[in-house]
């Protein structure tokens, strides 16, 4: 009779009830810490079971391989996509995008915590990334502030296709008023990775500018948001 110990060390492909207690990734959380955890162990536990073929873990190695192994391209995935791969249900799909969902507002939450004045566009950048950074569709924000640069709320304006999402002014100065907003900054985000403006980028800067002064309130910048940097109207002296 083989030893519990003596048992060869698991294969991601077997089933994990042949796996040493110590190797399951529920049995290991609680014995190690949860940092010990790989990403695909962690993946595991949310969707429970694997196919006939595979373990949840081998599964999970699987769509990580595929998105490189990054938790960033993970968190990208829409519901259809996750399905795409044998073994991911819709059940699964949901409750692995509620997971991602979770930390992406965790992110958001901490930072505005421990939000100061947004008086410059890194400041801003910094708030927004998180809110930003998975998203796989054209999104657009006004953030609502007072004489201080105090933060009063965020509200978002459109939210579009990959590549672009229609913002209308009337919308943006709608809510500047209602949230007694005495100065605003637009933003919105590019999922491409590039941020350099387009011309009805610009032209919806010019167009806000024009009716908020008229409502006498300030539009302090238009910032476009993407992974690892950002474009700043004021900056460049576009405003």
């Amino acid at each position: 009779m083989i030893e519990i110990d003596q048992l060869p060390a698991p294969s991601s492909r077997r089933p994990i009830k042949d796996w040493r207690e110590e190797d399951r990734p529920r049995e290991k959380m609680l014995a190690q810490g949860v940092e010990r955890l790989s990403n695909a162990e962690l993946l595991a536990i949310l969707i429970g079971s694997g196919t006939k073929k595979k373990s949840a873990v081998a599964l999970m190695q699987d769509i990580m391989e595929a998105c490189d192994n990054k938790i960033v391209l993970f968190s990208r995935l829409s519901i259809q996509e996750l399905m795409r791969f044998n073994g991911i249900g819709q059940a699964k799909a949901l409750t692995l995008k509620a997971a991602g969902e979770l930390g992406r507002r965790r992110s958001a939450e901490d930072v505005a915590h421990n939000l100061t004045p947004l008086r410059s566009s890194s400041e801003v950048y910094n708030y927004m990334h998180p809110v930003c950074r998975d998203l796989a569709c054209e999104c657009s924000w006004v953030l609502l502030l007072n004489n201080n640069g105090r933060l009063l709320r965020r509200a978002e304006i459109s939210r579009g296709g990959r590549t672009e999402t229609v913002v209308d002014v009337r919308l943006v100065m709608k809510e500047a008023i209602l949230g007694e907003a005495t100065c605003i900054v637009l933003v919105h985000n590019h999922p491409s990775g590039n941020c350099r403006p387009s011309n009805a980028d610009k032209m919806l800067t010019q167009a806000t500018k024009s009716a908020a002064t008229t409502l006498n309130i300030t539009l302090l910048d238009h910032i476009i948001v993407a992974d690892g940097g950002y474009f700043s109207f004021k900056d460049e002296n576009l405003l």
